[in-house]
């Protein structure tokens, strides 16, 4: 399914917004969904679900009406009451909650991961289909600016044939924080094949199409990390394109965010796209929103390097994360489409399965 009929849903008044609940209040919740939701027309934050006290009041400080509740069992005995969940707890817990969610007839937003394996996100997507509710995976970096930018550029055919896509999403983070996302435990879902993997193997899969054979490199390099912070991943994709992709947490020196190959030109972009800094800082969507300074702008070019001014300036596309809920409120309200489905995030996830595969075997998997 790619959205509920028409019109808002049983139980909501004729154009009243959909009344979400919201299923944890630490970083994903508190940062990125909370404000977005809050920000879009259509949508109100109903509930917050966090067992910490602080959170709590967190959440009552920055959000005066809503509601907090302690557990998700308070959240789904007012079911009747609600339009939509939003599961941004630990990764563990987006298979049960979704579930759960879905059995009591609400459409769901999970962030990602979706699940743990490829099998479980498309048991969950068929269960949202045979309930016909919207299953929706929360991969907001569709919506980074140097993303967008690129999109642009091959839409334009600025680059000509795309030979190799380089994608890093590095950080200079020499001790571990610890907590659930650095865990060892396999349960937990942790490490940075599963959380800023699934954004550049999302990204490059949305850009290049599927993928026939995969091959990673995983290791836990510093001293007391229990799980994978340094990851690379090549991808041969269908259409021939090469995606070399990397995620670390122990990168002295950052690369370019995009390099980008093709037969007429390439594009090399620096530096993570602001919104996420913007949301950490309490800022919210508004005039100017996701906007870059050009500065930071990306070059095209051929035969010289951008950093000693080979190419022409590309201006940076604003980036777009309010456009992810505002897809999700006209998905649910006018039946639109979902703007990242379950069995989307399924394809990404076979991928991650396979390049565990491969770090840990040392052999080319083929898909």
């Amino acid at each position: 399914m790619t959205g509920t009929p028409s019109g808002n849903p049983p139980g909501t008044a004729p154009g009243a917004p959909l009344r979400v609940g919201l299923v944890g209040y630490g970083l994903a919740g508190s940062v990125f969904h909370a404000p977005l939701i809050a920000a879009t027309e259509g949508l109100t934050l109903d509930t917050v679900v966090t067992s910490n006290p602080d959170r709590q009041q967190q959440a009552r400080a920055e959000f005066p009406d809503v509601r907090t509740v302690a557990a998700p069992d308070e959240l789904f005995d007012r079911a009747a009451e609600l339009d939509l969940i939003v599961i941004a707890s630990p990764n563990k817990t987006h298979v049960p909650l979704a579930t759960t969610a879905l059995k009591a007839g609400l459409p769901v937003v999970v962030d990602k991961p979706v699940a743990g394996t490829a099998a479980e996100a498309r048991e969950l997507a068929a269960l949202a289909e045979e309930r016909g509710l919207l299953l929706s995976v929360f991969q907001n970096r569709r919506w980074d600016n140097d993303f967008l930018t690129l999109r642009k550029l091959l839409a334009e055919d600025a680059l000509g044939d795309v030979w190799r896509f380089e994608s890093r999403f590095e950080r200079w983070r020499p001790k571990p924080k610890g907590g659930w996302r650095e865990s060892g435990d396999p349960a937990e879902i942790g490490g940075l094949l599963y959380d800023l993997g699934s954004h550049v193997v999302d990204q490059a899969l949305v850009l290049f199409g599927p993928a026939t054979q995969v091959y990673a490199e995983s290791v836990v390099r510093r001293a007391g990390a229990e799980a994978d912070d340094d990851t690379f991943i090549a991808i041969t994709h269908a259409n021939g394109v090469r995606s070399h992709l990397y995620a670390s947490s122990t990168a002295a020196q950052l690369g370019p965010r995009f390099r980008v190959l093709g037969s007429k030109a390439g594009y090399v972009k620096h530096g993570l796209d602001p919104q996420e800094a913007a949301l950490r800082e309490g800022k919210r969507p508004g005039p100017g929103w996701g906007e870059e300074d050009e500065s930071l702008w990306g070059r095209v070019g051929s035969g010289e390097s951008p950093l000693t001014g080979g190419g022409r300036v590309a201006a940076t596309v604003a980036g777009d994360y309010p456009a992810y809920y505002a897809a999700v409120a006209k998905a649910l309200l006018d039946g639109g489409p979902n703007p990242v489905g379950a069995r989307e995030a399924a394809a990404a996830l076979d991928v991650l399965e396979a390049a565990r595969r491969s770090a840990r075997d040392g052999m080319v998997v083929t898909l």
